[in-house]
């Protein structure tokens, strides 16, 4: 019988984190909305590599802040919305020109089961207040206008009919449907002049509806919560995990509770000792953004890269798409999922399943990087790039069994055991190669 918890500290306290999220390691990201209609934001810089100030906020390189963006007054999305659409017309009306006609949850849920990914969560409202579910608490949801019917409920059927999890995000903090001044810091994002009771219990209302909907595997709140609303999360945790036992959430609750830590982009941390996420984008936005071209994406192999990373460290990977306003996913972001998926097909044992090995990362004399993760019977060293045509790499030795060293990828390679170390050869490497695994018997 599942435990039953209470809705206090104490009992929530007691939770832990089940064992699949562990097991996963990546899944996707969906942020989609309104601001996918003009899907316009500069793309000024990764976020935690430039100043977090008031010309951030302007400068947004985030689409999905478009709303924000407009309202601070200058900048480039100020001007891109005065050009194309003019002063007098309002962030909100784009919820009418939101159709979402090309819309296709089940070709989405095959899609992100090709790519390796084994839990999928979408924006369910964003901070611009606009819900993609049919809400029984506001009007301004895709039922009402714009599509004209609940967008999360075929797509939480499609997602687990491909056997992934499904999860929700929601905005707790920030509503820009209630609130109409621009957040120019980071402590007017964090004390908005929403921080109403009456809106503390409106957001109350809409993450239990959520849990009752969709009975979500993941609960991801974003940014805080409000602040009149703090007392009320203990009973919001235990409602959740009694409904869903093995379900897990973040840490974007005001320092309440989690489960696990998030970091986004550059801002946050790996932790070892702590199971985190990492999240962010295929470019520098969530939302799709036509301003961005190939050259400010992440090449497959670059995610790749991220997503090894990520799991050396005992992170998961929450890699985001940002379909457009009609509902289709761009080629670009396709073919990088269908090839992450691939390279998953050959490697994915030393990714899924796996834990932190005793050292995580190594840099060899040679200048290529080498990364560990093992299970229960392996252990896994991942060669992350390897030189194209023929190369030695020196390997310091493994407490493993030489012997019973496999590689899945069917890379020629040759392999030597010396005193302290190993010698890897590896020939006829191609250009661009993907990372190459070799696992080895404990």
């Amino acid at each position: 019988m599942p435990k039953h918890y209470q809705p206090n500290l104490e009992s929530i306290s007691t939770h832990t984190i089940p064992q699949w999220y562990h097991d996963s390691k990546f899944g996707i990201f969906i942020h989609w909305g309104i601001y996918s209609v003009p899907a316009f934001a500069q793309p000024t810089g990764r976020l935690g590599t430039i100043p977090f100030d008031e010309r951030w906020f302007a400068y947004n390189p985030y689409a999905e802040w478009y709303c924000n963006s407009v309202r601070c007054g200058f900048g480039p999305s100020y001007e891109h919305h005065l050009k194309t659409y003019g002063k007098e017309f309002d962030y909100e009306n784009f919820a009418d020109l939101f159709k979402a006609e090309n819309y296709d949850p089940d070709e989405w849920a095959k899609l992100f089961a090709a790519s390796g990914a084994k839990y999928v969560i979408p924006t369910t409202k964003h901070h611009d207040g606009f819900c993609l579910w049919n809400s029984a608490y506001t009007d301004y949801n895709s039922a009402v206008r714009g599509p004209g019917h609940d967008l999360m409920a075929p797509l939480c059927e499609s997602v687990r009919k491909e056997g992934l999890r499904f999860g929700v995000y929601y905005s707790g903090m920030l509503n820009w449907h209630i609130t109409h001044n621009a957040m120019l810091s980071d402590y007017e994002v964090h004390h908005p002049d929403n921080c109403t009771y009456e809106y503390a219990d409106f957001a109350y209302k809409q993450i239990f509806e959520l849990i009752d909907n969709f009975h979500p595997d993941i609960l991801w709140n974003d940014l805080d919560w409000p602040l009149k609303g703090l007392d009320d999360l203990p009973y919001v945790f235990a409602h959740y995990y009694n409904t869903v036992p093995d379900g897990v959430t973040n840490d974007r609750w005001h320092g309440v509770w989690h489960d696990y830590k998030t970091k986004e982009y550059d801002r946050g941390k790996k932790l070892l000792e702590e199971k985190w996420e990492c999240c962010q984008g295929m470019g520098l936005s969530f939302g799709y953004n036509q301003v961005e071209d190939l050259s400010g994406m992440m090449s497959s192999n670059e995610l790749i890269h991220l997503l090894i990373d990520t799991v050396a460290f005992n992170g998961n990977l929450l890699l985001n798409v940002g379909p457009k306003g009609d509902g289709t996913i761009p080629e670009s972001q396709k073919q990088r999922l269908l090839d992450i998926g691939r390279w998953l097909g050959i490697y994915g044992n030393a990714i899924y399943n796996t834990t932190p090995y005793s050292k995580q990362k190594e840099e060899l004399s040679t200048g290529e990087f080498v990364y560990y993760t093992q299970n229960t019977s392996s252990v896994f060293l991942i060669i992350d790039a390897p030189k194209p045509g023929d190369s030695e790499l020196r390997i310091p030795a493994l407490p493993c069994k030489i012997a019973s060293m496999k590689n899945p990828g069917n890379i020629i390679a040759g392999f030597t055991e010396k005193a302290n170390h190993w010698l890897i050869s590896l020939h006829q490497i191609p250009e661009d190669s993907t990372p190459i695994v070799f696992s080895f018997s404990k």
